[in-house]
């Protein structure tokens, strides 16, 4: 099997997009920190540029610019499709404020959770919820002779009201 190199090193702009793309993607999934999750995030977006910056280039075109000397046709001349670059700039321009957006949450991350880490992250969620779970749990008492009576306790209210049939506590 021969490789034609001509074909590879003519499309090389292409290969560093599926490079930067599959990089920046790994990073994103595969990273716990959020920093690196940004970055990711921005290896991924630029590849993108990349990708829109390759197609709107012609070869052998030119500026979309009237040429000074009248002499030439309008025909004749091929030019590169400024449409591309243009949205580019626009969203190099929206990036750059979604990362410093995303930073900024992240420093608020750290400043509430004291870690960027999102295992450390979602343990601490966890354990504020199973508080919150057994705090409420703790209101609520069931006792009866009857397995079928629920009798709900207020801590705050002195008489609690019985609700039967509520909660089925044999199953």
């Amino acid at each position: 099997m021969e490789y034609n190199w001509e074909f590879i090193i003519g499309h090389i702009n292409y290969w560093l997009f599926i490079t930067l793309m599959m990089t920046g993607l790994f990073i994103v999934v595969a990273r716990g920190n959020l920093v690196k999750k940004i970055v990711g995030l921005n290896l991924f977006q630029t590849a993108v540029f990349m990708l829109y910056i390759s197609v709107g280039k012609i070869t052998g075109g030119t500026a979309p610019i009237a040429p000074l000397d009248k002499t030439q046709a309008a025909q004749d001349i091929i030019y590169s499709n400024p449409l591309p670059h243009v949205l580019i700039l626009t969203a190099i321009v929206v990036g750059v404020a979604t990362t410093a957006l995303g930073l900024a949450l992240i420093i608020r991350i750290r400043e509430t959770y004291d870690t960027i880490e999102e295992d450390e992250i979602r343990d601490i969620e966890q354990s504020i919820f199973i508080k919150e779970q057994s705090g409420k749990a703790s209101k609520l008492a069931i006792s009866s002779s009857n397995t079928n009576d629920v009798i709900m306790v207020d801590p705050t209210n002195k008489n609690p009201q019985q609700l039967t049939g509520v909660i089925d506590v044999n199953s």
